[in-house]
């Protein structure tokens, strides 16, 4: 795998600001501890509540998917949130789509880095990359963004949860 940018490399903060702004906290895990909430296991993020955990060697796209995941389940699921946060794929792909967005908001990251992140990290999509899918093909979690007000038609975050 290529390297992917870690929060350590970015620093917390832009992420922190960047995640207040939907009222989610960002927390950080000290090194070589246990992340809690991970999906996946160390080094990936993890949820609980609204709250994303990281430690320094967490993938900003680790992140910033966890993040989009609280911000993208309603309301019902976000209360009993811990480490799964389910949904269906129309939900998947808008994660995967607003993760990209608000790449964009980050200095130092942007969509580009973040598709080739998450290229190397190893997300799969049928047209070969996660560039090709969002430029091409994700049509469908575009609509589902805009169907839940979590993006308008300029493809502009509302930095409001789902409710």
């Amino acid at each position: 795998m290529s390297h992917v940018l870690t929060c350590a490399e970015l620093g917390a903060a832009s992420l922190r600001v960047l995640f207040a702004r939907y009222g989610v906290a960002l927390i950080e895990v000290p090194d070589g501890e246990p992340i809690p909430g991970s999906w996946s296991g160390d080094p990936e993020a993890g949820i609980i509540g609204r709250a994303v955990y990281v430690r320094g060697d967490t993938p900003v796209h680790s992140a910033l998917h966890e993040g989009c995941h609280l911000i993208c389940i309603d309301e019902e699921r976000r209360a009993r949130l811990h480490t799964d946060a389910g949904g269906d794929y129309d939900e998947e792909n808008g994660v995967n789509y607003l993760q990209i967005l608000l790449a964009d908001r980050i200095p130092g990251v942007g969509r580009a880095r973040m598709m080739a992140d998450m290229d190397a990290w190893g997300y799969t999509y049928r047209l070969g990359s996660v560039r090709a899918w969002f430029e091409t093909d994700a049509q469908d979690a575009r609509a589902w963004l805009l169907r839940h007000g979590l993006i308008d038609a300029t493809e502009t975050p509302s930095f409001r949860l789902r409710a």
